[in-house]
């Protein structure tokens, strides 16, 4: 098949299509451009509300921490049983019925201007250990049913303080994303016996285009179906369901690839990268899931240069996403960028 002409490709997690137009790459850009986003960032900001010893806006004082540091969202999207009411659901037309959750904040670094790709290997495996642990925590709650790891990095992607932080949704209910991908994975090892994601990983390592970064446990790849022009998958090498399952050398790997991607993004257009990111693991339902293979994706905004985005409109809204620029070539582009951030260079 020509990919140089207009085709589609199938997602295999979710089932949707993509449409892809690599004729398109070469239009001129007359769109929206946008403001590039500062980057000297103070060490301590006094009025942030994420920095150590700071008063947040409800009142409280953060302790003066010194690695990760974890508290419920101040303004949480979910409420527990307890805040929230009786369980109750609406019938017929208008269906609706009672979410109950959590949400937590944490902080990667008492640093205000550092993200993941300028911390260093010991400090970004301290984070994935605060996300192993708050997940395990989070997930032995008897009305939480799936927990959501995931980051906003950057204005652009809607983060409200630039100070580096995560958020975790645990929620008494599967979400869309994470349920639609867990019944195609089902379904494929019904079907095949085997695991979608270890048989996808295999077909990606044959073909060596779009993988971007590899150690001994875990593979960053440009997915066949990406939406997003850097858009990126972090696949566990071996089969394991959730962050609480990751041994110690996985906890390492982990932190190691996160660098790897993040740091390429930033050396991209040399600046700091917005996108939001987030993990797919295992429900905490009480069923065995030998389906659900950990990992996670990156979707980044960014599309031609550091002030110009890609946006999700038109026939991307009312038919199905499109994108201009190839897989392979978006791959090509990230793996090819130096492993050294720019600023250290």
């Amino acid at each position: 098949m020509n990919f140089d002409r207009p085709h589609r490709r199938l997602n295999l997690l979710t089932g949707q299509w993509v449409l892809v137009s690599p004729h398109r790459a070469k239009r001129p850009w007359l769109g929206q451009v946008e403001k590039v986003p500062p980057e000297n960032l103070p060490q301590y900001d006094p009025t942030c509300y994420l920095c150590p010893g700071n008063k947040r806006s409800v009142g409280v004082v953060n302790p003066p921490y010194t690695g990760t540091f974890v508290f419920d969202n101040d303004f949480a999207a979910l409420l527990t049983p307890e805040e929230n009411g009786d369980d109750q659901r609406t019938t017929g037309l208008f269906v609706a019925e009672e979410e109950n959750g959590i949400c937590r904040v944490i902080c990667f670094s008492p640093r205000h201007d550092l993200s993941i790709p300028e911390m260093t290997q010991e400090e970004v495996e301290a984070v994935v250990r605060t996300w192993s642990d708050q997940t395990l925590d989070l997930g032995q709650k008897d009305f939480i049913q799936y927990v959501q790891v995931f980051e906003n990095k950057g204005a652009m992607m809607g983060a409200s303080n630039p100070h580096p932080h995560s958020q975790i949704w645990a929620t008494g209910h599967i979400p869309n994303e994470p349920a639609t991908e867990l019944e195609r994975q089902a379904v494929y090892l019904a079907e095949h016996g085997s695991c979608l994601l270890c048989d996808y990983l295999e077909a990606e390592r044959r073909s060596g285009e779009r993988i971007i970064a590899v150690n001994d446990d875990f593979t960053a790849v440009v997915p066949f179906w990406a939406i997003w022009p850097f858009e990126v998958l972090v696949l566990a090498n071996h089969h394991i369901a959730s962050m609480p399952d990751l041994s110690p050398r996985q906890v390492s790997g982990l932190a190691d690839i996160l660098r790897q991607v993040t740091t390429r993004y930033d050396n991209l257009f040399e600046i700091s990268f917005p996108y939001s990111m987030g993990f797919h693991q295992a429900p905490f339902d009480g069923k065995p899931h030998p389906e659900q293979h950990f990992h996670a994706h990156y979707y980044p905004p960014l599309l031609r240069s550091a002030t110009v985005r890609k946006f999700m409109v038109g026939f991307e809204m009312l038919g199905m996403p499109q994108r201009d620029l190839t897989p392979e070539t978006a791959a090509q582009r990230l793996r090819e960028l130096p492993s050294t951030h720019y600023r250290l260079r």
